[in-house]
Parts: C-alpha cells; sequence; structure tokens
C-alpha cells in the first residue's frame, strides 16, 4: 500500500534511501491493520502516525499501549533504516517505553531521532504524541506527550 510521505529533513535524504525506507513500511502487513501512515522521514528520522479508532482503545477508552508501541517502534526502526546501507535492514533487539500519559486524541505520532548510528547497532529515541483538533499539533497546541520510547536497532542483511 503506498502512502503520502513528507521528506522534509535537516539534510537531504538521498532519494533511493527514501525508496527503501518506503518499501520497507509498505511491506509491514501489520500497519496495515492499524491503518498506520508514514508521515515523514529524513536522514536519522522518520515518523509514522494512526488515526484514533475505536477498536484499537483498552477498556479506557485509551489508544492501546500496544498501537502505542508499535507505531513507536517502527518510526524508530526506519530513522535507523535511513542510516544504513542498501544491503542492510534493520530490526529491533530491544526498547524499552515510558507511558507518561492517557493516549486520547484523535491522531497519534510517532517521531523517531537517531541517537547514535553505528554499522551494527544504531539507538534512536521515539517520542509519540496524541494531538486533538485536525493538525493543530505542530506548533505544540492540542498536543499531549504520551509516550518515549529508547531503542536499539540491529542492521541485518536483507532476506
Amino acid at each position: 500500500m503506498t502512502r503520502a510521505v513528507d521528506d522534509r529533513s535537516d539534510g537531504e535524504l538521498d532519494p533511493a534511501i527514501a525508496e527503501r525506507v518506503r518499501q520497507t513500511f509498505d511491506e509491514m502487513p501489520a500497519l496495515d491493520l492499524v491503518g498506520a501512515e508514514l508521515a515523514s522521514i529524513g536522514v536519522g528520522r522518520c515518523e509514522v502516525a494512526v488515526p484514533y479508532r475505536r477498536d484499537l482503545t483498552q477498556q479506557q477508552g485509551f489508544l492501546h499501549a500496544g498501537v502505542v508501541s508499535m507505531i513507536a517502534d517502527t518510526a524508530g526502526g526506519l530513522a535507523a533504516r535511513t542510516m544504513m546501507p542498501p544491503e542492510k535492514t534493520v530490526l529491533a533487539v530491544e526498547f524499552k517505553i515510558n507511558l507518561m500519559s492517557p493516549a486520547i486524541g484523535d491522531r497519534f505520532h510517532a517521531v523517531a531521532r537517531v541517537l547514535k548510528p553505528g554499522r551494527t547497532l544504531t539507538i534512536c529515541e521515539i517520542d509519540v504524541y496524541a494531538e486533538t483538533g485536525g493538525d493543530q499539533g505542530r506548533d505544540g497546541e492540542g498536543r499531549r506527550h504520551c509516550a518515549r520510547m529508547q531503542q536499539t536497532c540491529i542492521a541485518i542483511d536483507r532476506r
């Protein structure tokens, strides 16, 4: 499934790398189950978003922590993927997530950045925000910081 992507970044992302990241995203059918979108990619960064859906919530109506973790894990892995050679792909080997406030909103964004790239291991930090009121979240209004993940990814050979 092809999704719209904004390729904003602090540095220029090679178009071939951007295409590999999009392909990696599209190769994850689990993301279709939650309606995830690849919102933006750049050098050492990625944003994955998911809209609120009642069927993705837990018993109190908050977005389920599993979905929060899923989009954070995906954003971190893809941010790491932007810094890997073409013959490699990414696999998370460890992550820790702090769920800091209930995930209540209209849309949820996992914003990842690479803290330390490496030939084998890459460390990423991912923040998840819940947004309300449409697209107000870019300036901090209508946005709640609901989770932070630290993740370690490994570069593996593509199958």
